[in-house]
């Protein structure tokens, strides 16, 4: 299940939005992949046995076949904290990390302050509507993350990032459920470079300071105001989070016996969201393709539809019926057979032209002989 971060998906665009269709979803397969941006909804979060929890980098190399998942029981978990973020909000973060070590029994080891603030900066990309941004200092986060794996030894990172609190355009239209996620595409940016450099898994939590009360939220926000953190959900989904092979040599990944692309048989995604390398490389594998369902409900600000980028996919109004396709191509029935007259004549082969048998044969009956060629 992909809802692409910062896209303003109608749903999967908010606080966690998405996670009841991940459980429904979850609840009809043998194994549930998705990413941070379906599973996470702040101070809330749900445990989903047979879901995997992987990084939007890392899922996209999934797709691709160049990396596998490896399921596993439990990550040894690093917290990487923005220096440039207050007393007061570090405090927060690091009671929610011991909360989840003390009431979750969560392996979060140790934390690690930045060397430098990382100095993040957001905005919405004016071409496309999508939100984006930048960090000023990377190197000081990915050196961060290097003392964590080297001397904590942890293979999996929680990364909380300072974010402004001030003027973010469109910020009360998502405490509305309108909009796009403005701290969503920078997310993303940061999450990938760690996974891109480390290959583990690795999610972010912005660090902001509470926005005032106020009785008109939209409940598809809600879960980002009960709080003062959006870090509980991050440890709970990298706890469990799949390690990555990277199949670096052939055979690698098969050897470890991990999960590969390869595998996946359906993927559920938004339908003008279906240009993410993830959903193209699954789409157009050269054999056993993927079945492709566009959700027309959840529509974003993209406008990558499957006609546009020649995608076979099924078209279903909505996540009830994605998972009863999901449903129906599992038990190996064709979906359509489930819908009043969903099933056509079936067509003759003689509409291909085949040529007459006697263009095939050629003999001479009179020496008993018989030639066939074709």
């Amino acid at each position: 299940m992909i809802v692409p971060t910062g896209v303003g998906a109608a749903i999967g665009g908010y606080a966690g939005d998405a996670l009841p269709v991940a459980r429904v979803l979850a609840s009809v397969v043998d194994c549930f992949i998705s990413h941070p941006n379906v599973m996470n909804a702040a101070m809330l979060y749900w445990p989903i046995p047979n879901a995997l929890y992987v990084e939007g980098y890392a899922l996209d190399r999934f797709a691709e076949g160049s990396w596998g998942l490896q399921p596993v029981h439990q990550n040894k978990v690093g917290l990487v904290l923005d220096s440039g973020m207050e007393e007061e909000l570090r405090i927060r973060h690091l009671q929610v990390a011991d909360a989840a070590r003390a009431s979750l029994g969560l392996p979060v080891v140790e934390y690690i302050l930045t060397d430098a603030p990382l100095e993040v900066e957001i905005w919405i990309d004016p071409a496309y509507g999508k939100s984006t941004g930048r960090i000023g200092n990377p190197g000081s986060l990915l050196r961060a993350v290097d003392s964590l794996v080297k001397r904590s030894k942890v293979n999996a990172v929680a990364v909380v990032g300072r974010f402004p609190d001030d003027d973010i355009e469109g910020a009360e239209d998502y405490r509305q459920g309108k909009g796009v996620d403005v701290v969503a595409g920078v997310e993303a940016i940061i999450s990938h470079l760690v996974v891109k450099e480390f290959q583990i898994p690795c999610a972010h939590a912005p660090a902001l300071l509470p926005p005032p009360l106020t009785r008109s939220l939209s409940p598809k926000s809600a879960a980002e105001e009960i709080g003062y953190t959006f870090l509980p959900c991050v440890l709970a989904g990298l706890s469990r989070a799949p390690q990555y092979v990277v199949d670096r040599s052939r055979g690698t990944a098969e050897d470890a016996r991990c999960i590969l692309g390869s595998d996946v048989d359906s993927v559920v995604l938004p339908i003008d969201a279906c240009g993410g390398e993830a959903a193209v490389a699954l789409a157009r594998r050269s054999s056993n393709k993927a079945l492709v369902i566009a959700v027309e409900e959840n529509t974003t600000v993209m406008d990558d539809t499957p006609e546009k980028l020649g995608i076979d996919a099924m078209k279903v109004s909505n996540y009830w019926e994605a998972v009863g396709v999901v449903a129906a191509h599992r038990a190996g029935v064709d979906p359509r057979a489930l819908r009043r007259r969903g099933v056509d004549p079936i067509r003759c082969l003689s509409a291909l032209q085949v040529p007459p048998l006697s263009l095939f044969l050629r003999g001479d009956v009179n020496a008993g002989e018989l030639n066939v060629h074709g």
